[in-house]
């Protein structure tokens, strides 16, 4: 069975990949707005990793809407969650028998509730899984500990290849620096430089 998986390249989607691995033949996928290059990111660790990798074409519009949302809240939750949900439905529409992310237990966002599941399921004839639903951040990061090379650090210095990088170089372009910094919290990032060779 083809399953796709929304990938950024991250700890949490790797090991969704690995997760899901079992049972499906997993392609990497990345959405893209065109307004920069960083899903080459997520390419090059799917290929370290020996997955196949697509890029998805997202919607510009949708990327212009959930950034105006985030500079009217001050932070990005909405906008966030808006672009995941399109990038879902973006994806559900390959040929495919299911979609999944890396979305974890304890996430804020994005988050997909079991209604969004459905319907997403329902409407494009595909199944939905969401491996690390279950998993919380401190499982996740003992079982990433023995599986995978990671780098981590602040947002804006670790290589990523999701959409939150061109949602920021779409707001430092029409707003500058200082309005992406208002927005985004400080937070940590994870990219993924291969499995562990002693894992």
């Amino acid at each position: 069975m083809d399953l796709a998986l929304l990938y950024s390249g991250g700890k949490d989607s790797t090991l969704a990949a690995l997760f899901l691995d079992s049972f499906y033949d997993v392609t990497l996928v990345t959405g893209c707005f065109g307004i920069s290059d960083d899903w080459e990111h997520a390419e090059a660790a799917a290929d370290r990793l020996g997955y196949p990798f697509e890029v998805v074409d997202l919607d510009r519009a949708v990327a212009e809407e959930a950034t105006a949302q985030m500079l009217e809240d001050g932070y990005p939750r909405h906008g966030i969650q808006q672009v995941h949900e399109h990038a879902l439905e973006r994806v559900a529409e390959l040929d495919v028998d299911a979609v999944a992310d890396g979305t974890r237990r304890d996430d804020r966002v994005p988050t997909i509730s079991r209604a969004q599941a459905q319907s997403l399921e329902d409407r494009h004839g595909i199944d939905y899984l969401s491996p690390l639903s279950g998993l919380g951040r401190r499982a996740i990061d003992r079982v990433v500990d023995e599986t995978l090379a990671v780098e981590t650090g602040p947002s804006e210095t670790i290589p990523k290849g999701d959409y939150e990088a061109e949602l920021r170089a779409l707001i430092a372009a029409e707003h500058g620096h200082s309005a992406v910094d208002s927005v985004f919290p400080e937070h940590t990032q994870s990219y993924v430089r291969g499995l562990r060779e002693d894992g």
